[in-house]
């Protein structure tokens, strides 16, 4: 289905191209406004092809959406913290290293919230903050 539409939608585009191609300039912005000698003079000819170029604009809007509608059906939001909860960990990995229950609410993003419990990891307590600055020394 997707397919049959970008083939549709490249000839529309192809269409649009040699339409706008075959419009004369009225603006004459760079002295080329045409002269009075070339094909397509009338100004009936021109009509019928503003409003063709219009009708393939219209289409030509309509498949954009289509196909960027038919590209996110199958798109699934993922999260790059949660993430493999439907793959196995490794044999030498818990399956959970985080530590919460199974379905349990609270991603990586709420356990810095509340602050690991144990303190630093490792189960190590965390170092306290020196009372005053310190100066950077070379080792």
């Amino acid at each position: 289905m997707q397919t049959v539409i970008i083939v549709i939608h490249l000839m529309i585009v192809s269409a649009m191209i040699g339409l706008v191609l075959l419009q004369k300039s009225e603006g004459g912005g760079l002295g080329m406004g045409g002269g009075g000698g070339g094909f397509l003079t009338s100004r009936g000819s021109s009509n019928v092809l503003t409003r063709t170029t219009a009708i393939l604009a219209g289409i030509f809007f309509a498949t954009s959406l289509l196909l960027s509608i038919l590209a996110g059906v199958d798109r699934k939001p993922r999260s790059i913290l949660q993430g493999g909860q439907g793959t196995e960990a490794p044999a030498g990995q818990p399956a959970n290293p985080g530590g919460t229950a199974p379905g349990a609410p609270g991603g990586l993003l709420d356990r810095l919230r509340q602050g690991a419990p144990g303190g630093a990891p490792g189960g190590a307590p965390a170092p306290s903050a020196p009372a005053e600055p310190q100066v950077p020394r070379s080792q």
